[in-house]
């Protein structure tokens, strides 16, 4: 392992190439770099056969455990299927906090069938991209434990809603 700090280390997210997920993986544990890639399992169905195949829950980034200090940095950076560290507006690498890793890891350890969702933010405007109110636009409302599309006519100042799976939208504007 790269000789740092323990202290000065912290959780990054390391965009990798498209479906190179699990290779970056492999290669930065072997270089000795802590690393932690989320995945479930799904049921694949071909003509001749069904199998459970393993897929990243993050589609193209995985996360490292390390200080960032130039040597740790290269290090990464110059691994085969790397595309970058995520950053913040002035370049520097954007830590993941802690306890948002390790929900991630108690998440995955459980089995417990886990699902993609779309990042939005209560109050962000959607557009339904699925169903028979594809391409209807709104504001996404949480409501108890329903996600609610709140549909409004600004120069009335009226509003109406309906209950929507939040899988089934996208953000907009």
């Amino acid at each position: 392992m790269i000789d740092e700090n323990r202290s000065a280390l912290a959780w990054y997210a390391v965009h990798v190439k498209s479906r190179h997920e699990f290779q970056v993986f492999d290669r930065l544990t072997g270089a000795g770099i802590e690393t932690f890639l989320p995945f479930m399992k799904k049921l694949r169905k071909w003509k001749d056969r069904n199998k459970l195949i393993d897929f990243p829950l993050f589609p193209g980034y995985l996360f490292v455990h390390t200080g960032f200090a130039q040597q740790s940095k290269l290090a990464v950076l110059k691994t085969k299927g790397v595309a970058r560290i995520l950053a913040s507006p002035d370049g520097a690498p954007e830590p993941v906090p802690e306890e948002q890793i390790l929900a991630l890891k108690r998440l995955v350890e459980s089995g417990i069938r886990l699902d993609p969702h779309p990042y939005l933010q209560e109050g962000q405007r959607v557009r339904i991209t699925s169903g028979p109110l594809s391409g209807v636009a709104g504001t996404l409302v949480k409501k108890t434990d329903r996600d609610l599309l709140v549909l409004s006519v600004d120069i009335i100042r009226q509003s109406t809603s309906v209950t929507i799976d939040a899988a089934d939208v996208e953000a907009i504007g």
